[in-house]
């Protein structure tokens, strides 16, 4: 849990349907009405896996934050679709919920988790101890840097 002026954050995996559904509702706000990156909706096939993992950050018990993980095989996770409401950002919640995949990543047995960020994100992924994983390239018309990072068992 992040306490942060008077504001109490807390970063977990969906655990309703209506964290859930918010979850969703974050994604398509920044990444379909702010970001125009999707048309309609961003949701694909991975949403719908048993083992992918929906988190959520809640400020004050509103969900106003998102990553997704899931494994990919032979110990590789991918995290994407994180997004943090505009009026939200003010709590640092982007770091939490990298931070939080991550973990969660490396206690589900992972050895590594890759990314697509957009290219003004990737000193704030370095930061995070990212590293980059091949060239640039454009991922629904924006360039996208590939980045990756080890993943930690617990307890190593």
């Amino acid at each position: 849990m992040i306490s942060s002026s008077a504001h109490t954050a807390e970063v977990a995996i969906a655990a309703s349907l209506d964290e859930l559904s918010a979850h969703f509702a974050v994604r398509r706000r920044v990444f379909v009405e702010q970001q125009g990156l999707f048309e309609g909706s961003d949701r694909d096939a991975y949403d719908d896996l048993a083992d992918t993992l929906h988190v959520v950050a809640l400020v004050d018990g509103e969900v106003v934050g998102t990553v997704r993980l899931y494994p990919l095989g032979d110990g590789l996770f991918k995290g994407d679709r994180l997004a943090v409401l505009p009026d939200a950002r003010v709590h640092r919640l982007g770091g939490e919920l990298v931070q939080f995949a991550v973990r969660t990543g490396g206690a589900l047995g992972g050895s590594r988790m890759v990314a697509q960020v957009q290219v003004p994100n990737v000193r704030f992924f370095e930061r995070l101890g990212w590293v980059r994983d091949g060239e640039a390239a454009r991922y629904h018309g924006v360039m996208h840097q590939p980045m990756a990072i080890a993943l930690r068992r617990p307890g190593q």
